[in-house]
């Protein structure tokens, strides 16, 4: 009969996600609140940020049935109900007009307080993470949980960069937490945890990319992320400091891992390098992958796949009584890779395109096969030119790399490549980076009688050398007419934004 129920529950709040998503996507389609393509986003249409919409009614399910099944604790469950609602609209407010950080950390500080003072959610026991005694915070539980619930409202929103992303982490995160509590008979978290996973589903219905869907219909949005985000908080503090916690705070960490790490790996390297924390750039882990040349589809797939990994290993160092310092310093080592990842994207993303090659899958953005062939004084001299014309305006990275020497020359020639990366708003279109190439298109010419021209897509509408006969395209194509005395110069751009071309500078 139980597991009838939670069945129930669970398609339940699926239909409702999908119908009042669906429906408020229309409405807001009308009224043209929804999100525009532009600055540093990847779509290329309108698309509406009404997600939240189907997590906020999956939500209300799950509250009435508490307050129906638990009364004691009707308290707490207004006060969650209170909290998400001001999370949702603060949201929801942010993504039609773009309201200031510093209004919105102030609002969920409020919402903390909420939380903690109304709903009785307080961190106030981190568990054995120095190896005894519990590590209790006393005067500090309150601040400590502001600043977690602040960091847990923020952490989801900022990996919600591509299509289906977030909601895919929320969905497994959801269903880690649904195990954990089924199992230790925590009946009210697993209803909640349970009915915010059918939300979820309705919301991936339109997010994901599937099938004939190419793109996403509907957007998480700010509502939805901060709404996610703070429920997270709320559940995963609520299961760890309970009079019988479900889980230790280590734990935690674990089950929420991707988020976690994505958002502080990315600040702390906008710090180091000067910046502020909260500028938006182009390092997070699914930009460095989406940059090696993965489909969005399998982004998503190997990102979510490394959520569930990370937190089955959380799960099962929790059963198997594994101590909280081990999880965590584990954790910390597996953190510092992610982190040097961010730091240093180029070598994980050279790396990575190298053996997605060798495995001869086709990456989603073609940059085509690159060779040249220059003495190493000229290679010498290009690497300048270029360093002096780029600076410290493009992310970009110079590969030189040791040709085979021809049967008739034993003469020691190198190719040179250049790859940039584009990772400020200014640098997405190709438009941007026209007076980089045009000074350095001019030097090449007049110093080294090199000329620039542009790669395109290989397909029959741009291949030159095809003749159309009747309904058939029939392709000629002879060998390449490049003799292997000649230079070719190799310019490699990586554009955020798909359809970008690549150019090449040839002589």
């Amino acid at each position: 009969m139980f597991i009838v129920q939670i069945m129930f529950l669970f398609l339940l709040t699926v239909i409702l996600s999908v119908v009042f998503i669906y429906v408020a996507s229309v409405l807001a389609l009308i009224h043209n609140i929804a999100d525009h393509p532009g600055g540093h986003k990847r779509h290329d249409s309108v698309t509406p940020f009404v997600g939240g919409v189907g997590v906020l009614i999956a939500l209300s399910v799950a509250i009435i049935i508490l307050v129906m099944d638990h009364p004691e604790y009707l308290w707490k469950w207004l006060s969650l109900a209170a909290g998400s609602i001001i999370i949702f609209v603060t949201g929801f407010a942010d993504d039609i007009k773009q309201l200031n950080y510093k209004l919105r950390f102030l609002i969920q500080s409020i919402v903390a307080l909420v939380m903690i003072l109304g709903g009785g959610v307080v961190l106030y026991d981190l568990g054995g993470l120095l190896g005894g005694n519990s590590l209790e915070l006393g005067a500090f539980a309150i601040p400590f949980t502001i600043f977690a619930t602040i960091g847990g409202i923020n952490a989801l929103n900022m990996i919600d960069g591509i299509d289906g992303l977030s909601g895919s982490v929320s969905l497994v995160v959801l269903l880690l937490i649904s195990l954990i509590t089924y199992s230790a008979g925590d009946l009210p978290n697993f209803t909640l945890a349970l009915a915010l996973a059918g939300g979820i589903c309705g919301f991936l219905f339109f997010n994901l990319r599937y099938f004939s869907q190419r793109r996403a219909r509907v957007f998480l949005g700010d509502n939805g992320s901060m709404l996610l985000g703070f429920l997270f908080a709320w559940m995963l503090a609520d299961l760890t400091q309970a009079s019988s916690p479900v889980m230790t705070p280590v734990t935690a960490i674990w089950l929420f891992a991707i988020p976690l790490m994505d958002t502080v790996s990315v600040m702390l390297r906008r710090v180091l390098k000067g910046k502020s924390p909260f500028e938006p750039d182009h390092n997070h882990l699914h930009h460095i992958l989406i940059s090696t040349g993965f489909r969005v589809e399998y982004a998503v797939t190997v990102i979510v796949a490394l959520q569930l990994l990370l937190g089955t290993i959380g799960i099962a160092g929790l059963n198997s009584g594994v101590p909280e310092y081990i999880m965590l310093w584990s954790f910390l080592f597996i953190f510092a890779g992610y982190f040097y990842i961010t730091l240093h994207p180029w070598y994980f993303i050279t790396a990575l395109r190298y053996f997605y090659s060798t495995l001869r899958f086709s990456f989603e953005e073609n940059y085509g096969v690159f060779l040249g062939s220059y003495t190493a004084k000229e290679a010498e001299s290009l690497v300048r030119m270029i360093c002096q014309e780029f600076g410290s305006n493009v992310d970009y990275w110079v590969r030189v790399v040791k040709r085979m020497p021809l049967q008739y020359n034993n003469e020691e020639r190198y190719a040179v490549a250049v790859h940039i990366r584009c990772e400020h708003d200014n640098l997405h279109t190709e438009r941007a980076l026209n007076p980089y190439l045009s000074s350095l298109m001019q030097r090449l010419s007049k110093q080294s009688g090199i000329q620039m021209r542009q790669f395109v897509e290989r397909s029959s509408k741009n291949e030159r050398r095809t003749q159309k006969i009747t309904n058939l395209i029939v392709e000629r194509r002879s060998m390449d007419r490049r003799n292997s005395g000649s230079k070719l110069f190799v310019f490699e751009a990586m554009f955020d934004k798909s359809g970008s071309n690549d150019s090449a500078l040839q002589s």
